[in-house]
């Protein structure tokens, strides 16, 4: 049997995938990523490659990479957690493994894949935001994936929306991410925590009083409890997210927005407040059709299964 193998490479691990042309994940494997060596990173990627290859016949490679891609698919000019300045990535693999690699943003390939199996199948304009320690991004314009004249577009998350705000780790201030993402939940959840105020008691039970051991899981899991200052949280961030959408609806107009990443658990506490927000600061509210929300469906292996497509798609 012929198919494809999807890889996401983070920086802390390597999840690899066979995939098959329905998107369907044959086997799956693993490795930990050597964040500060490249060569090292090349060679856990192939022995993960010929790991997977064993029970498949293998056409392709594709790879979702944490970083900025060029144009061409070839080199990764930049990643922020792993030590990739410029790097050929494409050409050592394909040099390694003799099989054709495709690399994409991983952000990128996560959204081609919901829209090619998951939540978003069927339409043809789209935007995702996944929601997890920063926000990433991908769009997909009249059924094709949009990259931009150099590689970098879609970085949502970097979209300034607070002159002279919080640092970013991109180095700017006032981005997006420092307001509507994963870390942005957690440092409100410790200022609250610190505040000393009763309205956090249950957040610091769940820190055992230590509020840098505070996680974005832990606010979620008391939000789904009940808790009303974790419930509170999570509405300001739901719209944080809604109101910045609002200015993305104002450029690509998407017939659906989709929320992903780890924060979009909280699922309804999270996207009733980001719709509402949403439509409060939409422009031309009630006078526009209205872009529908969902949250995705593939999970972590939305950017495997993406990038295995997008693989696929340049062998046929």
């Amino acid at each position: 049997m012929s198919a494809t193998i999807g890889l996401d490479i983070g920086g802390t691990k390597i999840s690899g995938g066979v995939i098959d042309g329905s998107g369907v994940i044959l086997a799956k494997g693993r490795k930990d990523t050597p964040a500060h060596d490249p060569a090292a990173i090349a060679r856990e990627v192939a022995d993960l490659v010929r790991e997977l290859s064993l029970e498949c016949s293998i056409d392709a490679v594709g790879i979702a990479c944490a970083g900025f891609i060029d144009r061409s698919g070839s080199r990764v000019l930049f990643a922020p957690n792993l030590a990739w300045r410029d790097e050929p990535f494409k050409r050592h693999l394909e040099s390694v493994l003799d099989l054709p690699v495709t690399l994409e943003n991983d952000a990128n390939a996560a959204t081609w894949g919901e829209f090619r199996f998951g939540v978003a199948a069927g339409a043809e304009d789209m935007v995702m935001v996944t929601v997890g320690t920063g926000i990433g991004g991908g769009i997909v314009a009249g059924g094709d994936l949009m990259r931009g004249a150099f590689g970098v577009a879609a970085e949502l998350g970097h979209v300034r929306v607070v002159p002279n705000g919080i640092r970013c780790g991109c180095g700017n201030r006032g981005c997006w991410e420092q307001y509507a993402s994963g870390n942005a939940l957690v440092r409100e959840a410790r200022e609250l925590v610190i505040s000393g105020t009763p309205h956090a008691a249950r957040l610091g039970e769940l820190c055992a009083g230590d509020p840098a051991a505070l996680s974005g899981p832990d606010v979620t899991r008391a939000a789904v409890e009940g808790d009303p200052a974790a419930v509170e949280l999570l509405a300001d961030l739901g719209a944080w997210i809604g109101e910045g959408l609002a200015s993305v609806a104002a450029i690509l107009d998407p017939e659906l927005v989709i929320l992903g990443g780890g924060v979009s658990e909280a699922g309804g506490l999270l996207i009733n407040p980001a719709l509402a927000a949403f439509r409060r600061q939409l422009t031309g509210r009630g006078h526009r059709p209205e872009a529908r929300f969902a949250l995705a469906s593939l999970g972590n292996d939305a950017g495997m299964i993406g990038a295995a497509d997008l693989a696929a798609r340049t062998r046929t």
